[in-house]
């Protein structure tokens, strides 16, 4: 798989599909495998580029350890976005801490997106009571490195809150939803070598993290806000409801939960599917307005 060098780091990132490209950035300890399923359903419609953010997985070589910035990260993103797709912009999709990234990235790169569809970003300088979130999630690194990974993530969850019950994803031989048992447990081994960085690395430093609302609102037509059905009224999805207000855009509702891209990929992928086409649409009927 392709590599692409940046300051300080190699990109590993994934390929496949035709079309328009639509880069996928991963949240928490998630690599370019998150992708996998709703990829596989997209591939139809668009390139699909999936990466390995810097730190994470066969990205991480020089990272590991370092404090993570949002800014450094969306510029990768620019300059993957280069590479991939130098004459076009280009669709994203961003979950958790990778719809930071994507927020960013259209902020400061609006020239090189098409549309950001961004999925629970933990944007915690959004909430009115955002110093008491910060304390939480600092709290969940102070356990990590007293406790470990399994309390850590027992006071994420708590943090997060319990999610509702959403229906089951339908899964069909052969669609997104069929996953390869050794590939999962692939992924899964990375995943959990990912969580000490994501953990003591990036969690605090991406959830401080204050998208620039100047710059984000004068592009709202290239952003998506969306959440979790299953989530909704929960601290990861606040920050999008209090986003797409300020913004005036709509907020999109995707199955599951905060990570419904993994519990419910076949229907994730189609809200996804949906949300993009529904842009491109869009943006054909603007280009013959012009001409005519």
């Amino acid at each position: 798989m392709p590599e692409l060098p940046v300051p300080g780091a190699g990109l590993y990132y994934e390929i496949r599909g035709t079309g328009p490209v639509l880069l996928m950035i991963p949240g928490g300890g998630g690599d370019a495998a998150s992708f996998d399923r709703v990829g596989a359903d997209l591939a139809d419609r668009f390139t699909v580029v999936a990466v390995d953010p810097r730190g994470k997985s066969r990205s991480a070589a020089g990272e590991r350890g370092r404090d993570q910035r949002v800014e450094v990260h969306s510029d990768d993103m620019h300059r993957l976005l280069a590479e991939v797709s130098p004459t076009e912009p280009a669709y994203v999709f961003g979950s958790s801490s990778g719809a930071i990234i994507a927020l960013d990235l259209l902020a400061r790169h609006p020239e090189r997106v098409r549309l950001a569809v961004a999925h629970e970003p933990p944007a915690l300088g959004l909430l009115p009571d955002a110093d008491h979130w910060r304390a939480a999630f600092a709290g969940v690194a102070e356990a990590f490195g007293r406790d470990g990974l399994e309390a850590a993530m027992a006071a994420l969850g708590a943090v997060a809150g319990q999610e509702s019950a959403d229906e089951p994803d339908d899964v069909r031989e052969g669609s997104a939803g069929a996953g390869d048992p050794a590939a999962d447990a692939e992924r899964l081994r990375r995943m959990r070598e990912n969580m000490p960085q994501f953990l003591e690395r990036e969690l605090r430093q991406f959830s401080g993290h204050m998208p620039d609302l100047d710059a984000l609102a004068g592009h709202p037509g290239q952003l998506v806000l969306a959440c979790g059905r299953a989530s909704r009224e929960l601290l990861l999805a606040r920050p999008a409801a209090v986003l797409a207000e300020r913004l005036g855009t709509g907020l999109v509702e995707f199955p599951g939960g905060h990570v419904g891209l993994s519990t419910h990929p076949v229907r994730f992928a189609g809200v996804l599917r949906r949300t993009l086409t529904s842009a491109v649409a869009e943006e054909a009927a603007r280009q013959r307005g012009k001409t005519m």
